[in-house]
């Protein structure tokens, strides 16, 4: 028999005369905690059973039986592993409140994917019976804030942001760079998907230039993000899938330009002027992404826009450079810093054509 049950069992084992400790109780709560020292700290072979009632913490009703001295005890124990809050799961936070507060403080510009995002997450996180997993699709060009979002939900809603191990990147260059290899890529995907979902009650699957995937393989992850109880025994409702990519930059730059000629604010522009058309080119690119149905079967919940930054927006990236840097400057500073960026269109001169991707870089360049 493996040391992951003998220590469990011993306990379990001893007289049931012995009332004054509860023992009935303890052996059930006793069985988890040995079992995730087993699979956490001695890191034994275990696989994860959503079913497995060894492997999910213990319930308010196994703890009635307990005395309070006792659990007061195993309550400091198991918090010194790292593993004690209240949502059962210490690896996950969900800070709403901080997701808002970073959206609105920390992203410059975006006016609608601020709304959207937190809204959709919100939603998401306060709906237990939710009958699909959420999925967004953010758009837009390089440098608007796609991976800078993506990393501030990852950092309000698991305790080690994108390092936690609820939370999965895939660049497609980088971890798919072969056609031939698609199928192969295929049962890679899916397992890894399944194998982070029964390890964590919630996840974050983000895809990175998601118009570079090969066609097919989001097919292959199709049934994870349908409306389906479980797939082959397992439920992925709780997991949250955001899909990043440049299509629709254009078409939204054009929006964003024709508010500008028309005079009015770019704070004006909603949803209702961008997504049905970022749905609609989308569908019309090539690529896996765009081809997956994904589309065909409208299971993305979101087209969240990312507006072209101006020259406003890139002096407020350069001013949280030098605080995060913790350097002081000056608004003649943060202009030389912005008037060194490539603004377009030719005779306009509006946006910028990095966004703000190269600023913590270029601010080298003012440092006395």
């Amino acid at each position: 028999m493996s040391v992951r049950w003998l220590l469990p069992l011993l306990l379990c084992a001893l007289p049931a005369e012995a009332d004054f400790f509860h023992l009935d109780s303890i052996c059930n709560v006793s069985t988890y905690y040995f079992n995730y020292i087993y699979c956490n700290i001695w890191e034994g072979e275990c696989q994860p059973n959503q079913d497995d009632a060894t492997q999910q913490v213990p319930t308010r009703d196994v703890w009635a039986g307990l005395s309070q001295d006792y659990i007061s005890l195993l309550h400091q124990w198991y918090c010194s592993l790292g593993q004690c809050c209240e949502s059962g799961d210490c690896r996950i936070t969900n800070n709403i409140t901080g997701l808002a507060r970073d959206l609105q403080t920390k992203l410059h510009g975006q006016h609608l994917a601020q709304s959207v995002v937190l809204k959709a997450i919100h939603g998401f996180i306060n709906n237990p019976d939710s009958n699909k997993p959420l999925t967004l699709s953010f758009h837009g060009w390089s440098g608007t804030g796609k991976n800078f979002v993506a990393r501030i939900i990852a950092d309000n809603l698991y305790r080690d942001g994108v390092k936690s191990e609820c939370v999965r990147l895939f660049i497609a260059p980088f971890h798919f760079p072969h056609a031939r290899l698609v199928d192969t890529y295929k049962g890679q995907l899916r397992e890894a998907i399944r194998d982070m979902v029964l390890r964590c009650p919630q996840t974050l699957f983000i895809f990175d230039e998601a118009e570079k995937l090969h066609p097919g393989l989001i097919d292959a992850i199709k049934p994870y993000m349908d409306h389906y109880d479980n797939v082959d025994g397992v439920s992925y409702r709780r997991a949250v899938f955001l899909f990043l990519s440049n299509i629709g930059g254009a078409t939204i730059n054009d929006v964003a330009l024709d508010f500008w000629h028309s005079g009015q604010n770019r704070e004006d522009i909603g949803m209702e002027d961008l997504e049905h058309r970022l749905r609609a080119e989308t569908m019309e690119s090539q690529g896996g992404f765009a081809q997956s149905e994904l589309m065909a079967g409208h299971l993305i919940d979101f087209f969240v826009p990312f507006l072209p930054l101006e020259y406003r927006h890139v002096k407020l990236c350069a001013r949280d450079a030098y605080a995060a840097r913790g350097l002081e400057t000056d608004e003649a500073t943060l202009d030389e810093v912005a008037k060194a960026m490539l603004y377009v269109p030719k005779e306009e001169r509006l946006f910028s054509a990095q966004g703000c991707k190269s600023i913590p870089q270029r601010i080298n360049f003012f440092l006395p």
